[in-house]
């Protein structure tokens, strides 16, 4: 069926003033302002009251930690202690608790935009080795685009790490197990579903041995590499006193420095440094609410772009930015990146670009993040009809200088996914009562 989507309030998009077609899953014409469609379609979705965007795509979250929203034992606490505060309450993590908040992260990112998400899951405490495996049949189960990378950790309290001996595996586990995910599920080329990657959670809580270990499986198997990486100045010290180099040098022994990574948060590179990430082709992904509930510091998006890095935007996890809205997420970018580099230097339209076509650099998605003929038919929906709106003039500014939440509209793969702001099939209120017991139960005593 060719639909089209018909005359919008406006588009992120050139030549498309009265619209784009959809068929079969793709973006098949841009409709310019004063034509037709070349071939009449089969169906007409009128836009009139909505502005579109190519559909959002995070590139960092750690969805389990919804779960752990505004936890009393973590508030006001900088990366490390508040690390040691939830970990103990993560390693209670089950399969149904895990499937809950799972499905309350996609839910909550698809209703604000997100047609593509992917997730750093790197905590497997026993009877949750299959954790990847909950996280793709959610991903199924909502129809959501997903780049879900098999965390790690192998360095626990008593290795001189972070994490208790409870949430780590050995080398041995991980690698296998990378590799039965890679062959299970990881699809390739233009309009894949599922794809995993892989994601080692950081410098200082895995060993040298899996770190290159898993850029090698990467290599052979030609799937991405995720890590956290520069995020404070506590992780630079980390890595000066036990590696003797600063973390970005660590990376490279090891490896990682290619155009395959992508890097979560990013902030504390010299310029000398974001120089070596143009030039090795890795991206960052800015993590704007995360950075300043944790006050790790600003990253340096603007400097980054202008030497050629690529960066796109995550929510991060939601004990620390508290929320998987990604279209908050773009404002609170603009903002903190305008309050960075002045209002000449940021427009809103640079926060739109870094959530779509920034992101889909990140993870490798030549087919995503910008409305074109050819690209994937994911696409964002917006009505401007709340009182937050009333008074706007530039409706694309309006998205994100007035703050919009919620879109009414979600498409992803030429398929409706939101329908007037609702989930079809998903009872949200049933779903968040539910997560709310189980978190309940998790956190009863920290």
């Amino acid at each position: 069926m060719r639909l089209w989507i018909k005359d919008p309030l406006a588009i992120l998009a050139d030549g498309a003033d009265r619209g784009i077609v959809v068929e079969q899953g793709r973006i098949v014409e841009r409709v310019a302002a004063g034509r037709e469609p070349a071939v009449p379609a089969d169906a007409v979705f009128d836009a009139g009251d909505h502005v579109v965007l190519p559909g959002l795509i995070n590139t960092h979250h750690h969805f389990y930690q919804t779960l752990t929203r505004a936890l009393p034992a973590a508030l006001d606490k900088e990366l490390f202690p508040w690390l040691k505060a939830l970990y103990p309450v993560w390693a209670r993590l089950d399969a149904r608790a895990l499937d809950s908040a799972v499905t309350v992260a996609m839910a909550e990112l698809m209703l604000s935009g997100c047609t593509t998400t992917t997730d750093h899951h790197y905590v497997f405490p026993a009877g949750l080795e299959n954790a990847i495996d909950i996280e793709v049949d959610v991903a199924r189960r909502l129809g959501m685009r997903a780049v879900l990378t098999r965390g790690s950790m192998n360095l626990s309290e008593r290795d001189g790490g972070l994490p208790p001996d409870g949430v780590v595996q050995d080398e041995d586990t991980i690698l296998e197990d990378s590799l039965r995910l890679i062959e299970a599920y990881h699809q390739r080329g233009d309009g894949a579903m599922i794809q995993i990657a892989l994601a080692p959670c950081s410098p200082f809580s895995v060993t040298r041995s899996l770190m290159t270990r898993t850029a090698d499986l990467a290599e052979r198997h030609g799937v991405r590499l995720h890590t956290h990486l520069a995020e404070t100045e506590d992780e630079n010290a980390f890595c000066l006193e036990t590696m003797g180099r600063r973390p970005l040098d660590y990376l490279e022994d090891c490896g990682w420095l290619s155009d395959r990574v992508w890097l979560a948060h990013g902030i504390h590179f010299t310029p000398a440094e974001i120089d070596r990430l143009a030039t090795a082709g890795t991206a960052v992904t800015h993590c704007a609410c995360s950075n300043q509930v944790l006050a790790s510091g600003m990253c340096p998006v603007h400097g980054m772009e202008r030497a050629g890095v690529k960066v796109g935007l995550g929510v991060d996890g939601s004990a620390s930015a508290d929320s998987s809205n990604l279209i908050q997420e773009v404002r609170a970018a603009f903002l903190l990146q305008r309050l960075q580099y002045g209002v000449k230097a940021i427009s809103h339209r640079d926060a739109l670009r870094w959530a779509t076509a920034g992101s889909a650099a990140c993870i490798g998605r030549g087919d995503l993040g910008t409305i074109a003929e050819g690209f994937q038919a994911d696409l964002a929906l917006f009505k401007l009809d709340e009182l937050r709106f009333a008074g706007h003039g530039d409706p694309l500014a309006a998205l994100v200088l007035c703050g919009a939440q919620r879109a009414d509209r979600v498409m992803v793969a030429g398929r409706w996914t939101v329908e007037d702001g609702r989930i079809p099939g998903l009872d949200t209120a049933e779903l968040a009562r539910a997560h709310q017991s189980i978190a309940r139960r998790m956190t009863a005593d920290a």
